[in-house]
């Protein structure tokens, strides 16, 4: 079983990514979007729990609906340098009200985490070669933060006051 990062732990995944053809196991679920699209039915049947895996060129807004039904969201990072799944994170906390696990998945790298963080993330998927005790540092390496985000909705000068 593989390990993640968890609300800043390192904890064992009890989540399996499905292919699109692949049969599906039992246990916790990991399905594409397309995949949650053609069998929403089937998905919803079955007794354990399912999440999504949503490509970071999708409409979070397709999924509004759904929301309430899935206990992941998994939002892909295809490399480390295209980041619209930071704003596919920050909409489905802020816009969409989603409270579920929010997880980063693909191209995951060390230096991402905080800001991950900052923008809704709460599970992080690295890559199979990095090191998951060196990515717990990355949450340490910034004191405070100006700016409003996910995780701190007010800016640093009015928390001063």
């Amino acid at each position: 079983m593989r390990s993640v990062i968890k609300d800043r732990r390192i904890v064992e995944d009890r989540w399996q990514h499905v292919a699109d053809e692949a049969e599906l196991p039992d246990g916790a679920i990991i399905v594409s979007l397309a995949r949650w699209q053609r069998e929403r039915a089937a998905l919803l049947a079955r007794a354990e729990s399912v999440g999504v895996r949503l490509p970071n060129t999708a409409d979070v807004a397709v999924l509004a609906e759904d929301l309430p039904k899935f206990a992941v969201v998994a939002l892909e990072f295809p490399k480390f340098a295209d980041g619209r799944a930071y704003s596919q994170a920050r909409l489905l906390r802020e816009r969409h009200g989603y409270r579920g696990e929010l997880r980063a998945v693909g191209d995951v790298l060390r230096d991402q985490l905080f800001f991950m963080a900052r923008s809704g993330f709460d599970v992080f998927e690295l890559r199979e070669d990095r090191s998951l005790e060196d990515a717990l540092t990355a949450f340490g390496e910034f004191s405070e933060s100006y700016q409003p985000a996910v995780d701190q909705p007010q800016p640093l000068y009015r928390r001063l006051r």
